[in-house]
């Protein structure tokens, strides 16, 4: 009877190697930013939270990429992120003003940017 040998390949171990290397250097810290909880004291924001929440917090966590990409690292400018709210873009439906209405896409505008100077 004859044992096989196992050959590794040296691509195959530069491969896994590599996988391991680029998983081992990430962080898998997730959640409050490092700067720690962000406190809402203004009325309207607090709102706008409360709208992020509802519509947003399922495909942004906490404004970080999960299912759609970070909203708390964009430089976008309000009329940019307010036309995505209101017409959809690639995977992200629209929210036309019956689901989230003028005053509350007002109110989710201040969150996200207060969420962008925090973190």
């Amino acid at each position: 009877m004859r044992l096989h040998r196992w050959r590794f390949s040296p691509v195959l171990i530069s491969v896994v190697i590599l996988a391991w290397l680029a998983t081992a250097c990430s962080s898998s810290r997730r959640g409050e930013p490092l700067t720690g909880p962000m406190t809402i004291t203004v009325p309207e924001i607090q709102k706008g939270q409360k709208v992020f929440m509802k519509n947003c917090q399922q495909c942004h966590p906490g404004g970080e990429a999960g299912l759609g990409p970070a909203l708390n690292n964009k430089p976008l400018p309000a009329f940019f992120i307010r036309a995505q709210v209101r017409h959809g873009f690639g995977a992200m439906p629209a929210f036309p003003e019956q689901e989230i209405g003028e005053e509350e896409l007002t109110n989710l505008l201040g969150y996200l940017k207060e969420l962008k100077q925090h973190g």
